[in-house]
């Protein structure tokens, strides 16, 4: 046992000097492993957090839309956006209460002023035109009576009379009928009186029966849908709405500091959103007599050059005033469809531009044409009054979340 811990102690040693020190090149080729596994992972993290933060959060972005750019585009001074309205429209109401009856028409029926719109029932009123009658009728017979008494009695007061001159009749007799006959004349003055009450009764309830048919006030177009039958009705409450068609016009607000480029019986161009392939002529008519001092605008009306056919109240329009009025070329050239350069970016080798819809972004590909002042000439993608993304960042993606951003 002596012998055994004797050589275990024997066999431990101190180390100096070189023999203390691990070899230098192992220990600097971990640190060197250390620091780039380190400098490695910073970077990445660096360069992956804006994907995942795009990801996680909503991006901020800023909004533009693609537009269809008219052939009249280089003489255009000024484009602002409005309603077409029908100058000459009319409400339709009931002139008394009443159970509609019949309908005569539908929406989208050519009528002329005076055509019969709607009936209203009529049995009540009937019922109190033949009471008034019967009233008239007894008041006429009262009459008849007044006057036939009135008549015995003066036929009567004149015998009377003739008696007492020759000194065989009494003349008390004869102021007696005097008076009688002058209370009769009452009685028929009075009942005469009676009778045209009875006849006005007549007239006034014949006057509201005819009130019970609706006619048309002006010619025009029924635009709405007429009330049906069973409904009530009373002169508070529309039945339908009649507008002319040939009246329309087209009515804008215009910047108060843009309304020195509005001349009135000026040329200009008329899009409608229904019918964006479509053009109308038109001609700056009427300045409004009111500004908008919450808009800092004014109106401006617009008269169409052109047919109007399958142009409807309501509808948005866009109105160019121009320099020159369009020519027959121009006005049946094609428009053309534009991108804003801002929003045009590459992705996988391709011009895409990230539609937004409904809170994401969806990417979509372009093919595209010439440079235009306003952008460049999409050949095919999507159509006009898409709403894009401007200036998308390189992190957008499809399907991600986007929040849009007020401009000052």
């Amino acid at each position: 046992m002596a012998d055994q811990l004797s050589s275990d102690l024997a066999s431990l040693r101190i180390q100096r000097g070189d023999e203390a020190r691990p070899p230098r090149s192992g220990a600097i080729l971990r640190v060197v492993v250390t620091v780039a596994l380190l400098a490695g992972g910073g970077v990445g993290a660096y360069l992956a957090w804006p994907h995942v933060e795009a990801s996680i959060f909503k991006t901020e972005v800023a909004v533009t839309q693609i537009s269809s750019v008219s052939p009249a585009q280089a003489s255009t001074q000024l484009t602002a956006t409005g309603y077409v309205v029908a100058r000459t429209l009319s409400r339709v109401a009931a002139k008394v209460p009443g159970r509609v009856a019949r309908v005569l028409v539908v929406e989208g029926q050519q009528v002329h002023e005076g055509d019969v719109l709607i009936e209203l029932d009529t049995s009540d009123q009937a019922s109190a035109i033949a009471s008034a009658r019967a009233r008239a009728a007894a008041a006429s017979a009262r009459v008849a009576e007044a006057r036939a008494n009135l008549a015995e009695v003066d036929q009567q007061l004149a015998r009377a009379r003739t008696l007492a001159e020759h000194g065989a009749g009494a003349r008390s007799v004869v102021d007696d009928l005097s008076g009688r006959a002058g209370s009769l004349r009452g009685t028929v003055t009075a009942a005469q009186a009676e009778v045209r009450a009875a006849g006005a009764d007549v007239e006034a309830l014949r006057v509201g029966e005819r009130s019970l048919t609706i006619t048309a006030p002006i010619s025009g177009t029924v635009i709405t849908e007429p009330v049906e039958v069973g409904e009530m009705v009373s002169p508070a409450i529309e039945v339908l709405q009649i507008a002319d068609f040939a009246s329309m016009i087209v009515e804008i607000d215009v910047p108060e500091t843009r309304l020195s480029m509005v001349r009135i019986g000026g040329p200009c161009e008329v899009v409608l959103d229904a019918f964006p392939g479509r053009r109308f002529r038109g001609e700056a008519a009427e300045l409004g007599r009111r500004v908008n001092r919450a808009k800092a605008t004014v109106p401006v009306r617009v008269r169409f050059v052109d047919p109007t056919d399958g142009v409807l109240p309501d509808m948005s329009a866009r109105v160019s005033f121009l320099r020159e009025a369009l020519s027959a070329e121009q006005l049946h050239a094609a428009e053309q469809i534009v991108v804003p350069v801002a929003a045009i970016t590459r992705r996988g080798g391709q011009d895409v531009v990230f539609v937004i819809d409904d809170g994401t972004v969806h990417q979509r590909a372009l093919r595209l044409g010439a440079t235009t002042p306003d952008g460049r000439v999409v050949l095919d993608g999507p159509p006009p009054g898409t709403r894009v993304v401007a200036r998308p960042p390189s992190t957008l993606a499809e399907g991600q979340s986007i929040k849009e951003r007020t401009e000052p």
